[in-house]
């Protein structure tokens, strides 16, 4: 049973970044005021910390007004579209070769079927970016919409929770856009050929986002690296993507502020993992020339501290000495499961560097990610957090040991 005081720490830390922060999107004052607070604390735990800063954009739009012949359509606008004022024709494709076949210019286009199954990935995303993708934005910038309507339905690996989803959700992407579901997408279709009437008003205004670094020990050969995005989508308290993480990482820290390891420890809040153009990832691998190269271990919390189930941990790489002591650090009598890989978070990072990675998350991290994840209802009473000092306890057993054994290997 963890401590009373480190459960209200948790408790507490959870309220800010969820509550007194409304909104932690890359970019926002909110984003801004979360990575303020995890400065202050790790400094506060005596780590040596900096700020790594990049530009991005903050976005803010009103309600759209979409209608055909007076009868209108509840739609929902793309994160980062622009806004737009239009009345065309109303045009459809369901798939890349209608997309190509279609002709003219200053029309809406429906996009809905198998054109619409799953989330597109932005333009210059670096690190997943299919062809298929690719060749479906190209066709849509050549043939220049007026604005797009796509009709959609779920998509937990690429969109999380969200019903429906963003067909397009890109920041680099100038055609405004809007999204419906399903159904209502096949009401629409029934209107080709009318003038479709379509205004919202939307803006991107610039702004600066960073992350950030804390560390204890000084070997320049080694260290072991623990990251936990900070941001979340518009529109989610974001508590368990990705709060809990980042409150395993502040009592983590305060664990650790009496230690001096040998190798180097190094906690980072990125910032960017929920965000179209991952610019806390991109400006990490920035800083970070040699590839990761010196990374001993690196782990990744996202997801974790879910009130249902157990807390469920996943190795990529991992010698065996590691995994074993990954194991012992995280044993199933103390509420811990050995779960399935998934990649779909920062430690893919490690992975693309061929380091070895470890991940933690929630054992029901299908669920979450099916219903939860990057919607409102990713609240605070979700976290448990019990589970989550339980968590930043077994990170601290496991990067004793792994100090020792490198001490020893020296």
């Amino acid at each position: 049973m963890p401590s009373n005081d480190l459960v209200n720490t948790a408790e507490n830390y959870l309220h800010a970044l969820c509550t007194e922060i409304a909104n932690r999107c890359v970019g926002s004052v909110g984003n801004q005021q979360a990575t303020d607070l995890f400065t202050e604390k790790m400094i506060q735990f005596g780590f040596r910390t900096v700020r790594s800063e990049f530009d991005c954009i903050d976005w803010s739009s009103g309600e759209p007004s979409l209608s055909v012949n007076g009868e209108s359509y509840e739609a929902f606008v793309s994160p980062y579209s622009l806004g737009c004022e239009v009345k065309s024709p109303l045009s459809m494709a369901s798939t890349i070769d209608e997309l190509k076949k279609l002709a003219g210019s200053d029309r809406v286009l429906l996009l809905r079927g198998d054109i619409a199954r799953e989330q597109l990935m932005p333009k210059n995303f670096t690190f997943y970016n299919p062809e298929e993708h690719q060749q479906i934005i190209a066709l849509l910038e050549s043939k220049k919409p007026s604005a797009i309507i796509s009709a959609t339905s779920r998509n937990p690996e690429l969109a999380g929770g969200i019903y429906p989803f963003p067909l397009i959700e890109d920041g680099d992407f100038d055609i405004p856009s809007v999204y419906m579901t399903e159904k209502i997408g096949d009401k629409l279709s029934q209107q080709l050929g009318k003038l479709v009437n379509l205004r919202f008003e939307a803006q991107r205004v610039p702004s600066t986002g960073c992350n950030v670094i804390a560390r204890k020990g000084s070997d320049p050969n080694g260290r072991i690296v623990i990251f936990s995005h900070i941001d979340a989508k518009m529109g989610t308290p974001g508590a368990l993507d990705n709060a809990s993480g980042v409150v395993v990482l502040l009592l983590l820290a305060e664990l650790l502020q009496a230690n001096q390891p040998a190798i180097t420890i190094e906690i980072v809040a990125l910032n960017g993992e929920d965000y179209y153009s991952a610019p806390g990832e991109m400006r990490y691998l920035a800083d970070n020339p040699n590839q990761l190269q010196d990374v001993y271990l690196g782990i990744n919390l996202d997801g974790a501290g879910y009130v249902d189930g157990d807390t469920a941990y996943s190795l990529y790489d991992c010698p065996l000495e590691i995994a074993e002591k990954i194991r012992d650090s995280f044993p199933a009598r103390q509420g811990f499961i050995e779960g399935e890989q998934w990649y779909q978070s920062d430690h893919s990072l490690f992975l693309m560097h061929n380091r070895p990675a470890l991940a933690i998350t929630s054992e029901k991290f299908d669920y979450l990610s099916t219903f939860i994840t990057h919607t409102e209802k990713d609240s605070p009473e979700l976290a448990d957090p019990e589970k989550l000092v339980d968590a930043a306890h077994a990170l601290q057993k496991l990067l004793f040991t792994l100090d020792q054994v490198w001490v020893n290997s020296r």
